[in-house]
């Protein structure tokens, strides 16, 4: 048997299937066809109105296909039920004796297949991807042999992945465990006693590298348009100096801070405060280790209430303490920390060589197909 071309509508079936058994969990899919916790406040909402997702069942929106280019589709695979919005279309495979649930879902971690999804939404005012129209797209399917054969070898890859992630878990919770500890114990400083702000300025307009820095606490390009703009107003930011930024902290809930590492310094707006270490015997990383945490980013937009605007004013960011404990276990805690970050690096460009390599893996199960025919 070789290829069979069907269309996605003669293989599923809608699943409109409501929480009528008090799941809690809501989730919703992003434009990396995961699943995540839902961002909407669910707060006193009707969640038997929610629908129901199993194991092996899939969610479709079509919404802003176009926009995003992205068909935001994604596969449930885990034992425990979880609720999604009723704008979301919920449904099973049906044609299990021609289709792979998995082998299907890998169909759609394609840039090809996200492209298509974006032209076919290009009738819709919205550039939505209308349910009929998405049912209408065609699939070829090779043999369901040569199906389980490629599914299994992405099973591998993930599990393998996701061991790895565990691991990183652990070094997490060690990590947090050795936070805690200190947190109650270390003598505490406030934030002004322990940088210093610094304002040197772009003079001489040669530094060209401008740059802000987002709620991740990471600097970045900057989005604003430099051209013709008097880039001598600009600050210099060099290794080992933070850059900080108190507009819309309690509207964000963070705060926006970051620590810049770099032999050639950066210019940023005149609008940020540029900071440094003045108490030796604070660690810079170990600073900025302590802003990554969600419980600073809370407290940052407690502090941020008295603001009209929901700032962080600089008074009340100077007034925050820090616990501080001997400068060889901070630099312990910061190794942790980074180990951590850079194992958590590692495991984010897994997952994304994971979804490169599922185009490879549909192309050569096709290609496979097409070689049991000739021979």
């Amino acid at each position: 048997m070789a290829l069979t071309k069907f269309k996605i509508g003669d293989l599923i079936n809608i699943i409109d299937e409501r929480n009528s058994y008090g799941i809690k969990e809501f989730q919703g899919i992003n434009i990396h066809k995961e699943f995540m916790p839902t961002a909407a406040n669910t707060e006193g909402l009707n969640e038997t109105n929610y629908k129901v997702v199993r194991k092996n069942r899939f969610v479709f929106s079509g919404m802003q296909t176009g926009r995003d280019e992205c068909i935001r589709i994604s596969m449930y695979t885990k034992e425990e039920p979880i609720i999604v919005s009723p704008a979301y279309t919920t449904f099973e495979i049906t044609a299990s004796n021609v289709v792979s649930p998995m082998y299907f879902f890998l169909t759609f971690l394609s840039k090809e297949k996200d492209r298509l999804g974006a032209f076919l939404s290009d009738g819709s005012i919205r550039s939505n991807l209308d349910w009929e129209v998405f049912c209408d797209i065609d699939v070829e399917l090779p043999p369901l042999a040569i199906q389980k054969k490629y599914v299994d070898i992405y099973k591998a890859m993930v599990e393998n992945q996701q061991t790895y992630e565990c691991g990183l878990e652990d070094l997490k919770k060690s990590f947090e465990v050795l936070i805690d500890k200190y947190k109650h114990s270390a003598d505490k400083k406030n934030i002004g006693s322990v940088l210093n702000e610094i304002d040197c300025r772009n003079v001489d307009g040669y530094i060209k590298d401008v740059q802000g820095i987002n709620i991740t606490k990471q600097f970045m390009p900057s989005v604003a348009n430099t051209f013709d703009v008097d880039l001598s107003k600009y600050k210099l930011v060099k290794d080992g100096q933070f850059a900080f930024s108190g507009m819309q902290t309690g509207r964000d809930e963070c705060i926006r801070i970051a620590l810049y590492r770099g032999e050639e310094p950066i210019i940023i707006s005149p609008a940020y405060t540029v900071l440094e270490v003045q108490d030796k015997n604070v660690l810079a990383e170990y600073i900025m280790m302590w802003f990554s945490r969600k419980e600073t980013d809370r407290l940052g937009w407690f502090y941020s209430d008295a603001s009209i605007r929901t700032n962080l004013d600089m008074d009340r960011f100077y007034e925050i303490k820090i616990p501080v404990p001997d400068t060889k276990i901070q630099q312990s805690i910061v190794n942790i920390y980074n180990a951590y970050n850079k194992r958590k690096e590692i495991n984010e460009k897994l997952k994304a060589q994971i979804k490169e390599i599922c185009p490879i893996l549909i192309k050569g199960s096709i290609e496979e197909a097409k070689r049991a025919v000739e021979v």
